[in-house]
């Protein structure tokens, strides 16, 4: 089993529009965002600009609907993503840490193959939880040429993601949407008995249950010093529907579900992968996969601003199955 090294706590972040300096040296999303650059081309953003306590410009991130066209045209200038959308209460997720998760994957997926990150279609990732947004599957497909298949087990979700799909024809070539008729399942039901995924990514819910989820935001508003009684907050930062939020058990029961499952599909994937919100749920992630005979467990740290997080990757491949799968499935360019 390997682990990754904690990566060192990362400087304050003072919102001052800037990014953190422990971003994926690939992420697109470093320093200070350009607003004068995004309102040029998305002219729709100039209505929710602010100057923030420090003198700078900014958007007010406790308003979902400035959030939403700020990730529209952040999705258009960097990835070339038009009409992005995501449907009122639907989880509108912070780009550049998704972003992230992408990135430390694809270097996980080069550590396997000599240094050199696999590129191209046939390079195939499972995204568990699409969700309305779409939004690992239009990151992975623009900066590494990946092609996806997107779950879900809400129907809505999947409509949103195939409108957003459906605007962008060079995306939608490469992504298939699917929906998870059981919420117990996760891989049952979706990984068809000859099908092949280099990589899964899920975001699972962490909450218990959506009580749970509202007072986990009221607290993260409290803590950046927006619980202003005169005004009126979004109950939960960033929005979100049920299945997005919460479940039974919250993130340790999904995600030791998710380990037990993907023994079942064990030479069907060469990493599963899965953010983990809470570092004390890590240690049980371990224990289980160990005990199923996962072969190589990996810890990935990310950073951003005064957010850590975290991904636990794991294969059940050993090393003769590993070099198999590459000199099948990933052909380095000459």
């Amino acid at each position: 089993m390997s682990h990754s090294p904690k990566r060192p706590t990362p400087p304050t972040n003072k919102a001052d529009g800037s990014k953190a300096a422990l971003l994926h040296p690939r992420n697109r999303h470093q320093g200070r965002y350009d607003f004068p650059q995004l309102i040029e081309s998305n002219p729709e953003l100039a209505q929710f600009m602010i100057t923030n306590p420090y003198g700078k410009p900014s958007i007010d991130f406790a308003d979902p609907a400035a959030v939403k066209v700020f990730n529209r045209a952040l999705l258009k200038q960097f990835y070339g993503i038009r009409d992005w959308d995501i449907p009122a209460g639907y989880l509108c997720p912070p780009i550049p840490g998704r972003a992230d998760y992408l990135h430390y994957l694809a270097d996980l997926l080069g550590a396997s193959h000599d240094g050199v990150i696999p590129r191209g279609a046939a390079i195939r990732g499972l995204d568990i939880g699409i969700g309305a947004n779409c939004i690992y599957p239009l990151i992975g497909h623009h900066d590494y040429g990946w092609s996806f298949v997107g779950a879900d087990i809400d129907a809505a979700s999947l409509t949103s993601a195939n409108a957003i799909l459906q605007a962008n024809p060079r995306v939608a070539a490469a992504v298939e949407l699917r929906l998870q008729p059981d919420a117990q399942n996760i891989f049952q039901g979706l990984i068809g008995a000859e099908e092949r995924f280099d990589f899964t990514l899920s975001n699972p819910p962490f909450h218990t249950s959506l009580e749970e989820a509202r007072s986990g935001s009221k607290r993260k508003w409290k803590n950046l010093g927006k619980l202003d009684p005169s005004r009126t907050l979004p109950e939960l930062n960033f929005g979100g529907q049920n299945a997005e939020l919460y479940c039974q058990g919250g993130e340790a029961a999904f995600i030791g579900r998710m380990a037990t499952q993907s023994a079942e599909f064990a030479q069907q994937v060469f990493w599963f992968s899965t953010l983990v919100s809470k570092a004390g749920n890590v240690p049980a992630l371990q224990e289980a996969l160990n005990a199923l005979g996962a072969t190589d467990i990996r810890v990935v740290h990310m950073a951003q601003g005064q957010k850590q997080s975290r991904f636990v990757a794991w294969t059940f491949l050993d090393k003769n199955q590993r070099r198999a799968w590459r000199k099948q499935r990933w052909h380095t360019p000459a």
